[in-house]
């Protein structure tokens, strides 16, 4: 930064009687709410928040001190605001992969495509669907993705060469059913994180996070199937 911007102290002040004053809001909030999910609370949480953070910054830049408060980062849901009694939901998931393994992967979908009638076979042929099938990840990939179920592929992952990344499921609320084919061009456009009733969220940071102790697990970690440890992942419901 140079010394043309840097801030002065009169502006660490300034964003300390901030803090002083969202500190106040709120308490006076809290102390006010209505029920657990009170949008009074939430906003003057938010507000909280980001007047600390930029408090802790200006004194880090005058300064060179930091506060001893950590600013949880803006990944909460906002308060509901769905129907009481929901009619219809939408189930709304995202799973991340890494290939880590190509040649499982194509190996696995070239025995689907021998498998399979509808597939012309491997006639050496340009243009042959069979021999793309086991030279081409892209290829590959739509093979398997269209021949199990998105839960199968999770399951068993690791038979098709890919590797978890982060995954998170939201559970929200609808009014009514929608209509066939309204969503389908672009699934997600619509998600509304106020009408989530409930989320999951599985991810890596999680066992960052957990820091388990290195003769045991930590208390909010499982085994999958498979073997493997998973940090706890964050859930939120109503």
């Amino acid at each position: 930064m140079s010394d043309a911007a840097q801030p002065s102290a009169a502006e660490v002040r300034a964003a300390a009687e901030a803090v002083k004053a969202a500190l106040d809001r709120h308490l006076d909030a809290v102390e006010r709410r209505s029920g657990e999910d009170d949008p009074a609370v939430y906003a003057a949480f938010n507000e909280l928040a980001a007047t600390a953070e930029a408090y802790d910054e200006l004194l880090y830049d005058v300064y060179d001190e930091v506060t001893p408060f950590e600013i949880p980062g803006d990944d909460t849901l906002p308060a509901y605001a769905g129907p009481e009694e929901p009619s219809a939901l939408s189930v709304l998931i995202r799973r991340d992969y890494a290939v880590v393994e190509p040649p499982r992967l194509l190996a696995q979908a070239q025995r689907v495509a021998d498998l399979d009638p509808d597939v012309e076979p491997d006639t050496g042929a340009p243009g042959s669907t069979a021999g793309v099938v086991g030279s081409s990840v892209h290829a590959a990939l739509g093979v398997l993705f269209g021949e199990y179920e998105p839960d199968e592929i999770a399951s068993r992952h690791k038979e098709f060469g890919l590797e978890e990344g982060d995954s998170t499921l939201w559970v929200a609320a609808a009014d009514s059913p929608a209509e066939p084919g309204d969503w389908l061009a672009a699934p997600f456009d619509q998600a509304d994180p106020q009408r989530v009733i409930c989320r999951f969220d599985v991810s890596a940071v999680f066992d960052e996070e957990a820091d388990p102790d290195e003769d045991g697990l930590d208390d909010d970690t499982f085994d999958d199937e498979d073997g493997a440890v998973r940090g706890g992942g964050s859930a939120s419901g109503r």
